[in-house]
């Protein structure tokens, strides 16, 4: 199997690389070690190319919360991503035996002392609160930010994004550092150096004149996408028949959202009564905030139109944090089973190899046991955040090989039928994961299709895992109707993909769950074995209007991967990883 691990993080001062390793240390600090700068290849802020815009200094007695990554032990991750693979293999004996919490502790084995001397440093250093999870490999760190400065030796500053301009972040101005021994024990302190990419205004459209008739009574959703045509053209059960509203009392699903994108329940109420479904926030973890968002409403409202009778959980963050987010439904003693959530960044853009590192260590803890994470792929066809140049940009959460990535489609023709690839949708191969063992034989038949017409092999990694793995529809030319502020609107990308995508293998998880089986868990080992409970699509490139991009062909592809969802068909396939599951082995 082709790992697709980084090799063990070795911290080592090297005096020569920095000006701060003779730096006076602070008394809290003495006797710990010099300096040693922390995710050392990303650079800082840069005004010229970010979406975000300097705002200040942040305020010396502002309270911040960092989440510090501790190092996990290269053999421990090793051994976590071999049980990852056997408990989510159709056809291994394993198969669906995941993990409780406290296995993950146990197989993880990070030293607690490892946790009590990071602990200590911060909380010498002014820290008001240090909290460890329960896996014991990160702590949450509330300190004001004059201590956190002193404890990092850097700046924090207040940034706000340019479009979004109600959207404001807390990051490091300048590099950042910790002292010798406490760097050992620890991997990052998240995010202080990464920049989200929030989804472009300009993905709100009209959308374009189509056969199908509105089936929401809102005027405003004429022409688009509605809950209506998910089911018809993926086969969901009809909404009219009683047992398309029971729920399993274990199943669950979840979207994350973060700072400006929350809900307002007469959003939701509106788009219910209109569309014609139960579309309601079981619970909601996070601070709230007043006023609703076009991402957070789009996600609640298509992953309920798909799946309106399980219980959703809202998972919100005010600071972008994704490792933040990680570390909560880690520290859930019963975490939501699917995760839908629409946020990423480019590989190379503020994305260190410690940055991804930590956060597939976490994918991995979320499928050993059972947990469902799917990203949507990104809204700049293969150039990413950062454009094309002379190389692709791959994306990050979706390249990982840990989760499940959405990618976007529209229709065809002018009703509800086949799919083209969006031409804007997210997809390629990462430039840092190696191509994963599940995905050899699918990556190697896409390569060497005679309809594949590869982009120049300079502009993209070879080895690479490649990506997305499904996808649904989030094309300009097919927006969704989505109610935000009371006014019905026309939003697409894959943002809209990837909850419609996340609740039908919630409802699939249901079935499951029904008959005393499993959840699904990590999905990927399954879909590349079951292409067959997929649409697939076969003509379109996601090349973003530029000169290049990757095209569909038939079967698996780095446009739209294996195609979109068949309910039916996926239902039979689900229930039918059996033999192995009621197997008795005998020795």
């Amino acid at each position: 199997m082709a790992s697709c691990r980084f090799g063990a993080v070795v911290l080592v001062a090297v005096c020569a690389l920095t000006l701060h390793c003779t730096s006076a240390l602070p008394a809290f600090a003495l006797g710990l070690g010099d300096w040693v700068q922390q995710e050392a290849e990303v650079p800082v802020h840069n005004t010229e190319t970010s979406s975000w815009v300097h705002l200040s200094r942040a305020d010396s007695d502002k309270l911040v919360r960092l989440t510090v990554a501790l190092r996990v032990d290269a053999d421990r991750r090793d051994e976590l991503e071999r049980v990852l693979l056997e408990v989510s293999d159709p056809d291994h004996l394993r198969y669906g035996k995941h993990l409780s919490q406290d296995q993950v502790t146990e197989l993880l084995a990070v030293p607690a002392a490892r946790a009590a001397d990071t602990a200590a440093y911060f909380q010498a250093a002014g820290a008001r609160k240090v909290e460890t999870a329960p896996n014991g490999d990160m702590l949450t760190v509330t300190m004001p930010v004059v201590s956190a400065e002193a404890a990092l030796k850097t700046e924090l500053h207040e940034f706000q994004h340019s479009e979004h301009t109600k959207v404001q972040i807390v990051r490091a101005g300048a590099p950042y550092y910790l002292p010798a021994k406490i760097a050992e024990h620890v991997s990052m302190v998240g995010e202080l150096l990464q920049f989200p990419r929030l989804v472009p205004k300009k993905v709100i459209s009209v959308g374009s004149p189509v056969k199908w008739a509105n089936s929401c009574d809102a005027r405003g959703c004429t022409n688009l996408v509605t809950p209506s045509v998910i089911a018809q053209r993926y086969k969901l059960p009809d909404q009219t028949l009683p047992e398309a509203h029971q729920a399993h009392t274990s199943n669950s699903m979840a979207v994350a959202e973060f700072q400006g994108q929350f809900w307002k329940k007469s959003d939701l109420d509106g788009f219910g009564t209109s569309c014609h479904r139960d579309v309601s926030v079981a619970k909601t973890i996070g601070d709230e905030e007043p006023h609703g968002g076009i991402e957070s409403e789009l996600d609640i409202e298509y992953i309920k139109a798909v799946a309106p009778e399980i219980p959703l959980t809202v998972i919100y963050n005010g600071q972008f944090s994704l490792l933040k987010w990680a570390n909560q439904i880690s520290s859930m003693a019963d975490p939501p089973l699917v995760h839908s959530v629409s946020y990423g960044n480019d590989e190379k853009q503020q994305s260190s190899a410690r940055y991804m590192y930590t956060c597939n260590t976490a994918f991995m803890k979320a499928g050993a046991r059972g947990i469902s994470i799917l990203f949507a792929s990104g809204d700049q066809g293969v150039c990413g955040r950062e454009g094309c140049g002379s190389h692709f940009n791959p994306d990050f959460p979706a390249a990982s090989p840990y989760i499940t990535a959405v990618g976007g489609t529209d229709f065809e023709g002018d009703d509800i039928g086949p799919e083209t690839t969006w031409n804007s949708g997210g997809g390629g191969f990462s430039d840092t994961f190696a191509i994963p063992s599940w995905q050899a034989d699918a990556v190697a038949a896409y390569k060497q299709s005679p309809d594949a017409n590869l982009p120049p092999q300079r502009m993209w990694n070879n080895t690479g895992r490649g990506y997305p793995d499904v996808a649904a529809l989030g094309g300009l030319k097919n927006p969704y109707c989505v109610n935000v502020g009371g006014t019905f609107e026309g939003v697409a990308g894959t943002s809209a993909s990837c909850p419609v995508v996340a609740g039908i293998f919630a409802k699939l998880n249901g079935l499951r769950l029904a008959k005393g089986k499993s959840p699904l868990g990590f999905l990927n080992p399954f879909i590349y074995k079951n292409p067959s409970g997929f649409q697939d699509v076969t003509s379109g490139t996601n090349s973003a209007g530029g000169e290049s991009g990757f095209t569909a062909v038939k079967g698996w592809d780095a446009a739209t991967g294996f195609g979109t969802p068949d309910f039916k068909a996926l239902s039979g396939l689900v229930m039918g990883i059996q033999a192995l599951e009621e197997t008795t082995l005998v020795v």
